[in-house]
């Protein structure tokens, strides 16, 4: 892990190029969107609730008045949110060059999505699974294009059972099915990469955390927001490692990107690694066939 000062000056003009961000009305998200939008994208904020989502695009107008950017409605806790926002995408356009699956629910109380998923497995991972598999063959048929998945330092934490993913027979504790929910963030990453290993111009599949970074995220957690005052960095720089696993040209297949100072907290976006645990190929791809049953969603690779 060499330091780097790697920063959106390292980005090059993307116009002519197609970007979808979930999540992007607030936090690393919304910091991600201004910055590709100032780039000259086509960003489309994928977000669940619209008028936040107009209110980004609207401030980002302000800053960038020729941008080409718009949000469009998604609800990644609901499987026919995901088939209409995807139906729609594939209707309208010949090419999605950036996939950033960046939205994301951290430690709140229990609670189920519409198809019956523990949220924070159906929202983090179930959710975005489905959304990446209708836009796959779209992707496939970008030169160039990249699935961006973001992940968390939580992940080291988890350890999903598979046999419960959804929390149904055991005492709910909501920091474990966070990390759970990000290890399966990598689980997915990793066997999405190997996957489409040997097909001649697949899109890139990449993974980023955002180290400490100072969100929305937080909400339910009252010590992390305390604690955000004295060690958290801005959204500037914890958008960074999401902006280099979209747009760095030197990347490879299944790299993961966090910051690089006091234990991947903060600082510039370097390669980092993730635990021994996200590199099960056997867990990986249980959990794949699982998610594959859970969404109704096959792949066409």
């Amino acid at each position: 892990m060499a330091a780097s000062n790697w920063s959106t000056q390292n980005i090059q003009d993307q116009q002519g190029r197609l970007v979808i961000i979930t999540g992007a009305t607030s936090g690393i998200g919304k910091e991600t969107a201004l910055t590709l939008a100032g780039k000259n994208a086509s960003v489309i904020i994928a977000a669940r609730n619209m008028v936040k989502g107009q209110k980004v695009v609207d401030e980002i107008l302000k800053q960038h008045p020729k941008a080409d950017i718009s949000v469009r409605e998604l609800d990644l806790t609901s499987l026919d949110s995901i088939k209409t926002f995807s139906d729609s995408i594939l209707r309208d356009y010949k090419q999605l060059d950036v996939l950033i699956n960046n939205a994301g629910i951290m430690m709140c109380p229990y609670s189920k999505t519409s198809d019956g998923f523990e949220v924070q497995m159906g929202t983090n991972h179930l959710g975005h699974f489905a959304l990446t598999g209708r836009l796959i063959p779209l992707l496939m048929n970008t030169k160039n294009a990249r699935i961006v998945v973001l992940s968390s330092i939580a992940h080291r934490f988890g350890n999903i059972d598979l046999s419960d993913i959804n929390w149904d027979n055991r005492a709910y504790n909501t920091n474990k099915a966070y990390g759970d929910s990000k290890l399966a963030n990598l689980y997915f990453a990793y066997e999405l990469s190997r996957k489409l290993e040997g097909i001649k111009d697949a899109p890139i599949v990449t993974a980023a955390h955002p180290g400490w970074t100072a969100t929305e995220l937080q909400r339910h957690t009252g010590l992390f927001m305390f604690l955000n005052h004295f060690f958290a960095q801005d959204t500037s720089m914890g958008a960074l490692p999401t902006l280099r696993a979209g747009f760095d040209d030197s990347v490879k297949p299944g790299d993961y990107f966090g910051p690089a100072a006091l234990f991947e907290t903060r600082g510039y976006p370097v390669t980092v690694k993730s635990n021994k645990k996200a590199h099960d190929t056997l867990q990986a791809s249980e959990l794949w066939r699982q998610s594959e049953r859970m969404t109704g969603i096959e792949f066409s690779i």
